[in-house]
């Protein structure tokens, strides 16, 4: 039997099209599911090609080339520690494994030690593009050692998203910076698909119908807001049940899921001390959207305003098309801040322009925009914040007044928009010359003489005032 270029642990939707992608590309693989009917299945399903199916680990390494290549697509944490213990005796020196599932990346940096010291090379790799861009081109981003990506490029290249001929894939960097740039990509997603929701409610309460926000979002995607998560959003509107003949998406209950990626882009941000206020919004909104009984019976004794949107329609598409662009734009701008920051802490020499070009296509926040971050960053590497680039400072200085009217509109009229408000909040606050952190250094210096920094004196001095005594 002739051996495989690639093997791949998991068969579950995307590690099955993987698979087929791969295999498209002109590969043998072989293929292993602790579940031996599905791998049976999943071969017999698919004759005539270069496929091996294996029935144990033992057979699945032996039916590999050296250096053998194994990617494991199995559910992050446990698993994938369970299935790289059975592994190691296995393989041979310098074979590698690639943990292509969304895994944090303290677990990769961790793996990535323990698998060098059995003289065995790591990747991990995040995958992004779902079922569809897994057999059809995903945007891939691996960390490890420089050498070991030199090994598995043919393969993650011929397999990527092409973008201008381009592909999807780059080297980002050592260690754990795949896993976490994937992280930071979830993270942006969140923000991108809660904007997206905030608009359609307050399309809505405005009293379009769904085939109206169809058409909207479908108009959209034909301009400046062009994205996969845009064209799915028109797509949805449009898609009815065919017994009730209503829209599903008003027969969907309004309870978010999520997978932790969200979360833990928060935690690192706090780590790191670094502002993602609009992805923040987007977990938060999540969870508050999961206390689903909560929400219900605090609708009976909590009361707002009237909704009373007066707008003509036509006009408030307008303003909630430049609400939402501005809002997407510091999206990025915080979770690409967050990114730089981490890189230059780890010292992994990431390129965000780089980063940018290969989000372009296959994955989930793939967007015509991601062209403009894509040539900010390649004209200046150095740049501070994506605000700051010419390009998008002139779009957040073009649409900011319908940003506004619309963040106002939905606060007089009681309805929820978390992502809009933080992101024009972050927006005031960064070009704020003064905020009123004098005020809170004062408080902080009178009840725990924390002390504080004056105008009138040299920066890094420091001074303490006895303030008055208070009484009870």
């Amino acid at each position: 039997m002739s051996q495989a270029d690639f093997g791949l642990i998991g068969l579950a939707v995307m590690g099955q099209n993987l698979v087929l992608n791969v295999e498209s590309r002109g590969f043998t693989v072989s293929v292993y599911n602790r579940t031996t009917a599905t791998t049976d299945e999943f071969v017999a399903k698919h004759p005539g090609k270069n496929l091996i199916g294996t029935q144990s680990l033992e057979e699945f390494v032996g039916s590999l080339k050296r250096p053998r290549k194994i990617q494991i697509m199995v559910k992050a944490g446990g698993p994938v520690d369970a299935v790289i213990e059975q592994l190691i005796p296995l393989l041979d020196q310098d074979d590698i494994i690639i943990d292509g599932g969304n895994s944090l990346y303290t677990d990769t940096e961790r793996r990535d030690a323990w698998l060098a010291g059995q003289g065995l090379r790591f990747i991990g790799a995040g995958v992004s593009g779902g079922e569809e861009g897994a057999r059809k081109g995903p945007s891939i981003m691996p960390g490890g050692p420089a050498s070991t990506w030199e090994v598995m490029k043919p393969i993650f290249e011929s397999i990527a998203a092409k973008v201008d001929g381009e592909p999807c894939v780059i080297h980002i960097g050592p260690g754990g910076a795949g896993h976490y740039v994937k992280m930071i990509h979830n993270g942006i997603e969140y923000g991108d698909m809660q904007l997206i929701c905030e608009a359609y409610n307050i399309f809505k309460h405005a009293g379009f119908t769904t085939e109206e926000m169809a058409a909207i979002f479908n108009e959209w995607n034909e301009g400046d807001l062009q994205s996969y998560l845009i064209q799915i959003t028109g797509k949805a509107l449009e898609q009815k049940d065919p017994e009730p003949g209503q829209p599903i998406v008003e027969l969907i209950v309004d309870k978010a899921g999520q997978k932790g990626t969200g979360q833990w882009t928060l935690l690192n941000a706090a780590e790191n001390a670094v502002v993602i206020s609009t992805i923040n919004a987007a977990v938060e909104a999540r969870i508050l959207s999961s206390q689903k009984a909560q929400r219900v019976a605090a609708s009976q004794e909590l009361h707002g305003p009237t909704v009373a949107i007066s707008t003509a329609k036509a006009e408030l598409v307008k303003k909630v098309h430049d609400a939402l662009y501005a809002s997407k734009i510091v999206s990025y701008a915080q979770g690409l801040d967050l990114i730089k920051t981490m890189g230059e802490k780890k010292s992994w020499g990431l390129d965000l322009g780089r980063i940018a070009s290969i989000w372009r296509g296959g994955c989930i926040i793939r967007a015509r925009f991601l062209n403009r971050i894509t040539d900010a960053y390649r004209s200046n590497p150095a740049l501070v914040n994506l605000m700051l680039d010419p390009f998008f400072k002139k779009v957040l200085s073009d649409t900011q007044q319908n940003w506004r009217e619309v963040v106002a509109l939905a606060s007089l009229n009681g309805i929820p928009v978390p992502a809009f408000s933080a992101s024009l909040g972050y927006y005031d606050s960064y070009r704020a010359e003064r905020l009123p952190a004098n005020l809170l250094q004062a408080q902080r210096d009178f009840f725990g003489a924390h002390t504080y920094e004056r105008l009138d004196k040299p920066a890094g001095e420091f001074f303490h005032t006895d303030w008055p005594e208070v009484i009870e």
